[in-house]
């Protein structure tokens, strides 16, 4: 049974004070970097730091005295594990939450700390659901889907409402895609109230399922290699968000790690944002093709729970993307003075010396020579590649490593 648009009001009706109306903030910085009139939708500042929360609170809300008796389950790599488990927990009834192996500790950690068994089953979200259903079966638990149900989908459609209550002359609307849920939702109630409205879709290069499923005419498998973007590491689509989303995208479009991680280092950097890799791939996409320019747009920012080792690298990877920076291998003469001629160049260039790490014992650097390798910090691009040039001409022998 396909979601209506009347239960997407009806969910909307029934979200109480836990589920929050997120804000839609103009964004100067993202307008002029894409040439769009950018708006965010803040989802990550959510119940539990995403949208999943909306579907998992309408769908446990919406379950019978008797089913909540026998509680739920439900796999998720993280967010909609969260959202599941804290709406159980409001409603005070057993909730088992299967995780794939590796998901990220901090989101195993906190939803376990909203009361949930947390059982670490599978490689991937496919192989944590063959889990979760098992579960159900055994137990007659009440399986929370993460993305194929309807009444999910519908819970997950009031942030199309939201957009068109707070930007009605929206032209473009921005969303990421794994399972397809909050694209489905979203899509019902948009095009329901303003078919005029382009909306499209973003997924992971790495899970391109939808996108091939769309193109292909037929649910398709695709994906597997490796992603920062777990939360939407999807290698199935769901029947029914695939059947809605078929019919009323207007596009599924793609992007690759190196764009996630540089839209997420520019959140932190310029909107004081910490959006997970699932959760900015629209801003990245919007960022790397500048596909709207003059157009208003939304992006939906869906989710923030990222693992904080992720988020060090996220920042080193981010400025090494935008030349801010450089990491350098030299082999010098094992004397005193020799690294001197390179510092003088690094201050000529008034960069500064982050690292260095010295190495004499690998066996690729003779008996009387040692390899520095220096991490710089430098203003941008335009100053990294005049110190790479007066590096070349002191006929300095070095390796850049960013």
């Amino acid at each position: 049974m396909n979601p209506t648009y009347e239960e997407i009001e009806k969910a909307n009706s029934m979200r109480g004070n836990e589920i929050k109306k997120t804000p839609l903030i103009h964004s100067p910085t993202f307008s002029k970097l894409t040439e769009s009139d950018v708006f965010l939708k803040a989802e990550f500042r959510q119940k539990t730091g995403s949208f999943k929360i909306r579907g998992a609170y309408y769908k446990i809300k919406s379950l019978s005295e008797q089913e909540k008796k026998q509680g739920v389950v439900a796999a998720s790599a993280g967010n909609h594990a969260q959202g599941v488990a804290f709406a159980s927990s409001l409603e005070n009834i057993p909730c088992t939450i299967v995780m794939p192996k590796n998901a990220s500790p901090a989101k195993v950690a906190a939803t376990r700390g909203y009361g949930a068994t947390v059982i670490l089953e599978g490689i991937n979200y496919d192989e944590s659901s063959a889990k979760a259903k098992e579960i159900s079966k055994d137990t007659g638990a009440t399986m929370i889907h993460a993305f194929d149900d309807p009444q999910i989908i519908a819970a997950q459609g009031v942030i199309g409402l939201e957009i068109l209550e707070d930007l009605p002359d929206v032209e473009e609307v921005y969303l990421p895609i794994g399972g397809g849920g909050l694209a489905a939702g979203t899509l019902i109630a948009i095009k329901q109230k303003n078919p005029n409205v382009k909306v499209i879709g973003v997924q992971s290069k790495s899970f391109p399922s939808m996108y091939e499923s769309v193109k292909r005419g037929t649910l398709t498998s695709s994906g597997g290699d490796r992603t920062i973007a777990d939360g939407i590491s999807v290698k199935v689509p769901g029947q029914l968000t695939y059947s809605i989303i078929n019919e009323l995208i207007d596009e599924i479009v793609l992007v690759d790690d190196i764009e996630i991680t540089k839209a997420m280092f520019l959140l932190m950097e310029r909107m004081k944002f910490v959006v997970e890799p699932a959760g900015a791939v629209s801003l990245a996409y919007l960022i790397s093709k500048k596909p709207s320019p003059g157009k208003k747009v939304v992006v939906v920012l869906a989710g923030g729970n990222v693992d904080m080792y992720l988020l060090g690298q996220i920042v080193d990877k981010g400025l090494a993307t935008m030349g801010r920076l450089l990491k350098i291998s030299v082999l010098l003469p094992d004397r005193p003075g020799a690294f001197k001629e390179i510092v003088d160049e690094i201050t000529m260039a008034n960069a500064n010396i982050v690292e260095v790490v010295h190495d004499r014992l690998s066996s690729d650097i003779n008996a009387g020579s040692a390899g520095v390798t220096l991490s710089l910090e430098t203003q941008g691009k335009e100053q990294a590649e005049k110190l790479i040039e007066s590096l070349r001409q002191k006929n300095i022998q070095f390796k850049l490593m960013t």
